[in-house]
């Protein structure tokens, strides 16, 4: 083991898990391949089942957490080996194996681009099954979980394991036989809505999801970081929440600095003085901030907010009549997703478009919460070891990095600096155009899709044909990105490019359940003899996981490659997170500025933004645990009395006359039926109004506290805890004030006139908070300083 390894382990350094170990068992496992090798597809299948061992008595039946983990014995790997070889045509390396054993022992694997992950989670993923508990193969769309449901399919079948996948048009029923299954691949946001549906169900039969064995997160760090603190979100139907289109048009008028500045991290605007007298004219001579103008405040900041703050083709495009969120951390349309109601009917209004449905919430799940229900918890992906620290604070996960199969001999270049962003763009484009006459594929990631159509359109103008791939055309992205290695290709891309998707040079076709060929070996050499992929980054990231991302995209399984990343001066990385650093040292003709000092400043900024989220991401784990805590304490009492008679005996108490009452008139069953029904609904009901007091809670408890020099957390605890005592209280007294109404006759309770309304329809989205932040994110505007000073 090399020294500096050691080093890393005795001072507790991320990637520390000891490989060791798991290199003895795979050994082994080579030694019984001989073995494995010579049985029957029938008796392949016999001996996963029985555990491995045929000595073994412990199969799906045993215990595996007393029976010693059977399935991370050698003769399950080389059963796994083989049946991948049968199935799939594909022989696992020995460093696949050393992944799967990671995944099994509840580890993050860090295995780089083009080293088989898919296959890695699959022998894992059986390994769990076999040892008798579920697993939830969690994705980040649905194209990557039906993919690689269908594609593994016949390898969990020889290991005599079911398989099936969710996505989102799935029916109910569809989705109950799909978690049924030993392993089910699903978008991590579809198991987030399952939950939150079952959290509202009336009846068991009417559940869906099982109760929670193993999450394997297809690349976790972004499902466990980027979108670990995104709620998701079950609302109820209301009316439309529609913002006036005057709003739009007058703020649209307004001008930066004279009526509104912007704070320098973007993240919120306001209104000067003049930008008041202003509004208040336009309005009619009002008094903007009166109370009983309150209202026509708000609706000026929130259409100022949409107006100045979210850029369209940067934060949002506009497609099929509808606003489409872009996700920032991969730059395609952000599914499902939008802003809380005000603010996305008023980019709606800004946009002059229809305005979407809107609803109550009543009830949300943060990712972060939802993978924390699971009792064992692993993942994969390529760039675990820069959110190493947030794996391990919030979900107790280490990393094991798993070397490659053949070493890495992509050449990455330092960074290029410009001055400007003009001389910046040209000099990507001289790159390019280099790079293209040699035949080269050219792969570029921009940071969003305002950059993509740009840099296509001043390559358009220098000859140089490209395909580009934004949120505009994002249903395309597996077949355009499999052939970003093909002679003499450029592809434009934003942010990652076709994540779960391999780039194999002489261009190829996406992996799937029918085909996973390779492009023809002449078409190969010929790509990789002038250098292989060369991967260009438009500008650093706000975090060097991302830029490790993209340059991983050339350089897979030992292929040459190359990667650089150009950046100016006037990015917005440094404006926003450097504003204070300045250079004032020389620049060449062309603009590029090669002094260290400068090259300090976009390292700083990257930095300053790294931390910052940290800083919010713990902070917004703060708020929520407290709301997760309450609402277990909820779900426990609503278990209770969705599966027994525990609202019927609950209300016999409270309302014993009423009760013998009813049950003299009805019978008993009819009245438990009611009375569980009735408490349902109440509970539900306290719940979102304790949810939507929360939320005001938290927007407004800086207003009171941060002048006041208090700290937020505390005065939102101070008043949360004792609202979440009196729900139960609150649920119950109405139930009993609701079953006091009921009448009944005949063998039956009249219930439809107990006014226990539910929500005519329901939807679910995940809720892109505030993106300035919501009024505590906004309180960290400090820590942009503080990070600056370290």
């Amino acid at each position: 083991m090399a020294l500096r390894d050691r080093l890393r382990r005795l001072l507790q350094r991320p990637g520390t898990v000891d490989l060791r170990p798991f290199e003895a068992v795979v050994a082994e496992a080579a030694a019984r391949e001989p073995e494995v090798r010579a049985l029957s597809d029938e008796a392949l299948t016999a001996r996963a089942v029985s555990g491995g061992d045929p000595r073994s008595p412990v199969g799906r039946s045993g215990d595996p957490r007393s029976a010693g983990a059977p399935l991370r014995s050698p003769d399950l790997l080389a059963l796994g080996r083989e049946a991948a070889r049968r199935t799939l045509g594909e022989r696992p390396y020995d460093v696949q194996l050393l992944g799967t054993l990671g995944l099994l022992s509840g580890h993050v694997v860090e295995m780089a681009t083009g080293e088989g992950k898919t296959l890695v989670g699959a022998l894992a993923a059986a390994g769990y099954a076999l040892s008798g508990r579920r697993v939830h193969v969690m994705s980040v769309n649905d194209y990557l979980a039906r993919r690689d449901a269908e594609w593994m399919g016949p390898l969990y079948a020889m290991l005599g394991v079911t398989v099936a996948w969710v996505g989102q048009s799935s029916t109910p029923d569809e989705r109950r036989r799909a978690y049924a299954a030993d392993v089910t691949y699903a978008p991590v946001s579809e198991v987030g809505f399952d939950l939150l549906r079952d959290r509202l169900a009336t009846d068991p039969a009417d559940l869906v999801l099982p109760e929670p064995g193993v999450a394997l997160i297809d690349e976790a760090d972004s499902v466990l970081v980027d979108e670990a603190r995104v709620p998701l979100v079950l609302a109820g139907a209301a009316d439309a929440a529609s913002a006036d289109a005057t709003y739009a048009e007058l703020v649209r008028r307004l001008r930066p600095g004279l009526h509104y500045t912007a704070d320098e991290e973007a993240r919120n605007v306001q209104l000067t003085a003049a930008g008041a007298r202003a509004v208040e004219h336009a309005l009619g001579g009002i008094d903007l901030y009166a109370p009983e103008h309150l209202d026509a405040l708000t609706a000026v900041n929130v259409a100022l907010h949409a107006e100045v703050l979210l850029q369209r083709d940067v934060d949002y495009i506009v497609r099929d009549g509808a606003v489409k969120l872009v996700n920032a951390s991969r730059g395609r349309v952000a599914l499902l997703q939008r802003w809380p109601d005000g603010l996305q009917a008023a980019v709606e209004a800004k946009e002059a478009l229809e305005a979407s449905p809107s609803g109550e919430i009543l009830d949300s799940i943060t990712v972060q919460e939802l993978v924390g229900r699971y009792p064992v918890r692993c993942g994969m992906t390529g760039t675990a070891l820069a959110v190493a620290g947030q794996l391990r604070e919030f979900y107790d996960l280490e990393i094991a990095v798993i070397p490659p199969n053949r070493p890495c001999v992509r050449v990455d270049e330092p960074d290029r600096l410009y001055a400007t962003a003009a001389d910046k763009e040209v000099a990507i484009v001289d790159e390019i155009a280099a790079a293209h006459a040699t035949g080269r594929p050219v792969l570029v990631g921009t940071l969003d899709v305002a950059e993509s159509e740009r840099l296509a359109r001043r390559l358009d103008r220098a000859g140089l044909p490209c395909v580009v791939l934004n949120a505009k055309n994002d249903a395309e992205e597996a077949a355009i990105i499999a052939r970003a290695g093909a002679h003499g290709a450029i592809t434009v891309s934003t942010q990652m490019a076709g994540r779960g998707t391999d780039i194999r040079l002489g261009g190829g076709v996406p992996p799937t359940a029918a085909s996973s060929a390779p492009p023809p070996a002449a078409d190969h050499d010929r790509v990789a003899g002038l250098g292989g992929l060369l991967v260009i980054g438009t500008g650093r990231h706000p975090s060097s996981r991302l830029d490790d991302q993209l340059r991983g995209r050339a350089g897979r399984q030992g292929d040459p490659g190359g990667s650089v990343f150009f950046a100016s001066l006037e990015d917005d990385l440094v404006t926003r997170y450097a504003p204070d650093e300045s250079h004032d040292g020389p620049a060449a003709p062309d603009g590029r500025v090669d002094a260290k000092g400068a090259h300090w400043i976009v390292d700083h900024a990257q930095r300053v933004a790294e931390g910052v989220d940290m800083e919010i991401h713990r902070n917004t784990w703060r708020y929520h645990h407290l709301i997760s805590l309450q609402r277990r304490e909820v779900l426990a009492e609503r278990d209770t009395v969705l599966r027994g008679d525990a609202a019927d005996r609950l209300l016999a108490d409270l309302r014993p006359e009423q009760h013998a009452r009813l049950v003299e008139a009805a019978g008993p069953e009819p009245v438990a039926a009611a009375a569980r029904q009735i408490m349902l609904f109440h509970l539900d009901r306290c719940w979102a109004e304790h949810l939507a007091f929360l939320a005001d809670l938290r927007e407004g408890i800086h207003l009171r506290s941060l002048g006041r020099g208090l700290d937020p957390l505390v005065e939102f605890n101070r008043e949360a805890v004792p609202a979440g005592k009196r729900l139960l209280g609150r649920a119950r007294d109405r139930a009993a004030d609701t079953f006091d109404t009921l009448e009944a006759a005949d063998g039956r309770v009249d219930m439809p006139g107990a006014g226990l309304a539910r929500p005519s329809a329901t939807w679910t989205y995940v809720v892109h908070d505030n993106p300035f932040g919501s009024l505590d994110e906004r309180a960290f505007r400090g820590l942009v300083a503080m990070f600056r000073r370290r």
